[in-house]
């Protein structure tokens, strides 16, 4: 997921999440360098192994994606020959409309992210756009919680699973995932060091998460979507512990 990549434009010296999205967003909103940054990011994704990305919303903001954007990067991927598994995007009710369009220009449709507010009173677009949302759980404590904004809507809202903040709950990622199911539509398999605050991923084994459960829950209950694989240190770039995750979790999935 290109959101690995948050502390990059920092100079891997990230100082909080919103440091690195705001910066990313400075550094590929401009449309006169556009295609050539975002060529080399996903040349960099491709060159570790993928085949497949979830592209996060701060290099192709809805906000500021035009249609020249999108075409852009619809070139890079086909390009780099990568499917794309979710467009990872908060929305709002101003921008989930072209959150779709821009979705859809790049192959997906798929929004796994969040949704400020009541995430049902998206349900109607969603259904005339044909695209579903994934919210990805970050406040909630249980599944609980996350199932409870779905209510009545499950059609078009599942859950986007980030094991990571379950992990930064203190609840087991494994267990989250059978309680949510059949309504996991996505996955972002990622380790964290430690419970509660500040919110520090770490590879795969070197922290709390049970990963390597999250997948045989995922293959028990016959889960065929996409797994990605997240890590998103602030002051070292990811690449080739991404890469060896990636080995790691081909081998699981054999």
């Amino acid at each position: 997921m290109t959101a690995n990549y948050v502390a990059r434009e920092t100079g891997w010296a990230m100082h909080g999440w919103g440091h690195g999205d705001r910066e990313a967003n400075a550094h590929y909103r401009p449309l006169e360098t556009f295609a050539q940054r975002f060529d080399d990011l996903l040349r960099r994704v491709r060159d570790l192994g993928f085949d497949t990305v979830d592209v996060w919303g701060a290099h192709l903001n809805p906000e500021w994606a035009s249609d020249e954007h999108v075409a852009a990067a619809r070139e890079a991927l086909d390009r780099h020959a990568l499917r794309v598994s979710s467009y990872a995007v908060w929305v709002g009710p101003g921008v989930l409309e072209h959150a779709c369009d821009v979705a859809a220009g790049i192959g997906t449709s798929l929004l796994g992210g969040g949704y400020s507010g009541d995430a049902r009173d998206a349900a109607p677009l969603l259904r005339e756009r044909e695209v579903r949302l994934g919210i990805e759980n970050h406040p909630e404590r249980t599944p609980d919680e996350l199932l409870r904004r779905l209510d009545g809507a499950e059609d078009v809202l599942g859950a986007t699973v980030d094991t990571g903040w379950w992990g930064t709950q203190g609840y087991d990622a494994a267990r989250a995932i059978e309680e949510l199911w059949p309504h996991v539509l996505h996955v972002h398999l990622k380790d964290v060091v430690a419970v509660g605050e500040p919110h520090v991923t770490c590879r795969w084994g070197a922290g709390i998460v049970p990963v390597e459960a999250c997948v045989r829950a995922l293959q028990r209950l016959g889960y065929d979507g996409a797994i990605a694989v997240e890590h998103e240190p602030e002051d070292d770039d990811p690449s080739e512990d991404c890469r060896a995750m990636l080995g790691e979790l081909r081998e699981w999935l054999r």
